[in-house]
C-alpha cells in the first residue's frame, strides 16, 4: 500500500469536488477513474477500512471496495468499504479454537528440554532462552 497512487496536483484541495454517495448524500473528494477518493479524515460516515471492519467484528462480505482513502500526498492509501453491506465475521468453532491452542503450544515448546515457555521459540534454533544460555555457558 505504498507508492504514489495519484499525482500531487490531483490531490490538491482546490481540485476536490462534491461526490454523490450511494445513499444520496454528498461528500467532498476526488474522482479517480470512477472511484471516489477521500483524504484522511474526509471520508464520510458509513465507510470503513478493513482494519476498522475487523475492529467492529465485520468483514467486507464479498463486496468490492467502494472508495479510496489517501494520506501523505497519495503515498499511503487504503480501500474503504460500505458498512451497510458488511457482514459479521465468522465465529470459530470450539474445534478450531482447540487446534489453534495446540499449534500455539507447539510454537512455544522447546525442542531440547520440552518446556512450554510464555513466548514463541525461534524456529531457526528451536531452543528456549534457558537452553541457549546454558549451552553457551558450558561452551565458554
Amino acid at each position: 500500500m505504498t507508492g504514489p497512487l495519484m499525482d500531487r496536483a490531483s490531490l490538491h484541495p482546490a481540485a476536490s469536488r462534491w461526490i454523490t454517495l450511494w445513499n444520496g448524500q454528498q461528500a467532498l473528494g476526488w474522482d479517480h477513474h470512477g472511484t471516489p477518493v477521500f483524504a484522511f479524515r474526509w471520508a464520510p460516515a458509513g465507510l470503513a477500512t478493513r482494519r476498522q471492519l475487523r475492529a467492529m467484528r465485520l468483514c467486507p462480505g464479498g463486496q468490492e471496495p467502494y472508495a479510496l482513502l489517501v494520506w501523505r500526498h497519495g503515498q499511503r492509501w487504503a480501500w474503504l468499504y460500505r458498512l451497510d453491506i458488511a457482514r459479521p465475521s465468522r465465529v470459530p468453532s470450539p474445534a478450531q479454537l482447540n487446534a489453534l491452542d495446540k499449534a500455539m503450544e507447539a510454537r512455544r515448546r522447546c525442542q531440547l528440554c520440552g518446556q512450554v515457555e510464555h513466548y514463541c521459540i525461534p524456529t531457526s534454533d528451536g531452543r528456549c532462552h534457558a537452553c541457549m544460555t546454558s549451552t553457551y555457558a558450558t561452551a565458554a
